[in-house]
C-alpha cells in the first residue's frame, strides 16, 4: 500500500474539495485494498466529512468502481454512496482517487460484540435483499471480471461457461497460497476442488456479484430497521452465477461465525427470505451441493489476503489462522463424494 501523507489529502481538497479553514484525517479500518481516507472538514464553523480513496499500485482497474457506484444507484435501492468527485488523472501529484459522501454507521465486524440475535437477523435478511435486488436488476452476457473500457463498463476475458470462469478463479486463489501460512494446504485444496468442480453447472444468467461482500464492508447502525447503511468497496465485482454469492454469503455471515446448527438454519431462512423479496429462490439439491464447492474458494480467497489482514504480532493472528484451518477441514468433508 502506498504511503499517503496529509499534503496529499490536503492536494485533493484544494483540486476538488469546497473551501475549507481545516481538516483532519484518519486512515479508515476495513477490508479494503486501498488507500482510504475519513476526512472532516471545518467551514464557517461547522464541520463536514468526505471520504477520499486512492488508487492503490498496480490497479488498472480502480476507475471501475466510481462507475458502479452511480451504475448500482440508478437500478436498484442498495444503500451506496455517492461520488462526489472522481479525478482519474489529476492536476497535483497525487495517484487518481475518488471522494464520496460519509455515510452513517460503523463496520459491521467491529460491532459483533454488541450483536444479539435480533441484530443478527435484520442485519442477514437485509443482505439477503441486498444481493436479491443486486441480481435481480443488473445481468451480462458473459461471465468474468468487470472492467472499465471507453467509460463503459466491460468485463476482462470474458467466458461463457461459467464453470470454466469459476475454475479459473479459484485455481487463481490456490496458486495464491503459495508464501502464505496455508502453503503446505495447496495439493489437498487443488485435489478436492478438481474432484468436485464437475458439480458446478455451466450454463446460468451472469448477475452483478459484490466479490468482496463480507462484513469489513458493510456499514450499520444496529437499531434501525434496515440496519445495513451502506455496502462499500466494489472494485472487486464479477459478473457471476447467483448462486455463488448466496453460498458466500452463507459462508462469510453465518457458517463461519455460528456452530448452532439451529441458529444457522434459522439466519438462513432470514438470509432466503430477504432475497426472495426481489427474486425466487429454492435451496434445491444443485445448490446445496455447488454451496460447499463455493464456500471452499471463498475461504481459499481469504487465506490469500490473510498476511494483509493480520500482523505478525497480531493476538488475533494465531486464532484466525486456527480457524482458517477448522474451516477448511470442514469444508473438504462437506464436498459431495
Amino acid at each position: 500500500m502506498q504511503t499517503t501523507s496529509a499534503a496529499d489529502i490536503e492536494a485533493v481538497l484544494d483540486e476538488s474539495g469546497p473551501d475549507y479553514e481545516e481538516f483532519t484525517y484518519e486512515a479508515a479500518t476495513g477490508g479494503t485494498r486501498a488507500d482510504v481516507y475519513m476526512v472532516t472538514l471545518v467551514y464557517d464553523g461547522n464541520e463536514y466529512e468526505v471520504v477520499v480513496k486512492f488508487e492503490p499500485p498496480n490497479d488498472d482497474r480502480f476507475a471501475v468502481e466510481p462507475k458502479l457506484h452511480e451504475y448500482v444507484a440508478d437500478r436498484t435501492d442498495i444503500p451506496i454512496p455517492r461520488i462526489l468527485v472522481f479525478k482519474q488523472d489529476p492536476e497535483r501529484n497525487v495517484p487518481p482517487y475518488f471522494v464520496t459522501e460519509r455515510v452513517r454507521g460503523d463496520n459491521l465486524a467491529d460491532q459483533y460484540g454488541a450483536m444479539d440475535q435480533s441484530h443478527w437477523e435484520r442485519v442477514i435478511e437485509q443482505v439477503g435483499t441486498i444481493m436479491g435486488d443486486l441480481h435481480s436488476e443488473i445481468a451480462f452476457e458473459a461471465f468474468g471480471r468487470l472492467m472499465l473500457h471507453d467509460d463503459r463498463i466491460t468485463i476482462r476475458n470474458w467466458r461463457g461457461n461459467w464453470r470454466e470462469y469459476f475454475a479459473d478463479l479459484t485455481r487463481s486463489h490456490i496458486d495464491r497460497l503459495a508464501g502464505t501460512p496455508f502453503e503446505g494446504m495447496q495439493s489437498r485444496a487443488r485435489g478436492a476442488f478438481e474432484d468436485t468442480l464437475s458439480l458446478v453447472p455451466e450454463d446460468g444468467m451472469p448477475r452483478l456479484v459484490h466479490d468482496d461482500m463480507q462484513p469489513t464492508n458493510l456499514l450499520c447502525i444496529l437499531d434501525e430497521p434496515d440496519p445495513v447503511t451502506a455496502v462499500l468497496d466494489w472494485q472487486d465485482t464479477l459478473a457471476a452465477h447467483r448462486d455463488y454469492q448466496l453460498a458466500q454469503s452463507e459462508f462469510l455471515y453465518i457458517d463461519s461465525t455460528f456452530d448452532d446448527p439451529q441458529v444457522c438454519d434459522r439466519l438462513r431462512e432470514q438470509l432466503y427470505e430477504g432475497y426472495r423479496t426481489h427474486a425466487e429462490f429454492d435451496p434445491g439439491e444443485t445448490y446445496e451441493q455447488c454451496k460447499p464447492v463455493y464456500q471452499l474458494s471463498t475461504l481459499l480467497w481469504r487465506m490469500t489476503g490473510f498476511d494483509d489482514a493480520f500482523a505478525e504480532d497480531d493476538l488475533g493472528r494465531a486464532r484466525a489462522e486456527f480457524q482458517y484451518r477448522q474451516q477448511f477441514d470442514r469444508l473438504l468433508a462437506e464436498l459431495p463424494r
